[in-house]
């Protein structure tokens, strides 16, 4: 008979408000750097019950994500589709946009170093 105790599952790691203002900073830079229009970041949103949310505004926008209970790599994920929907972007560009912003977003919420502005 093994006694051994099964191994825990991990869970992902929560988003918090240091990650979420990271990131939001992160893909803004990157957002101006391509030429691209930067929404701004707000948390939680407006509506109740749902996980991201979309406020146009002349030429910008306001993208409110819900950070409580929820996985950084969900939280990550709708920053970064509100930045491909700010700026109404479609495939190959949408792709290749969402692929970058991966890449720069990683090292400002793990602690890594990340470029200066």
């Amino acid at each position: 008979m093994d006694s051994a105790a099964p191994a825990p599952v991990s869970s992902p790691v929560s988003a918090t408000t240091a990650d979420f203002a990271a990131a939001a900073r992160v893909l803004g830079r990157e957002a101006r750097r391509r030429g691209l229009v930067a929404p701004s970041f707000r948390c939680p949103p407006r509506l109740v019950g749902i996980d991201r949310s979309i406020r146009r505004r002349g030429d910008g926008a306001v993208v409110a994500i819900r950070l409580r209970g929820r996985p950084l790599g969900a939280v990550l994920a709708d920053m970064i589709e509100g930045v491909v929907a700010t700026n109404r972007l479609r495939p190959p560009h949408a792709d290749r946009l969402r692929s970058d912003l991966w890449l720069a977003v990683e090292p400002a919420t793990t602690g890594g170093d990340v470029e200066a502005a």
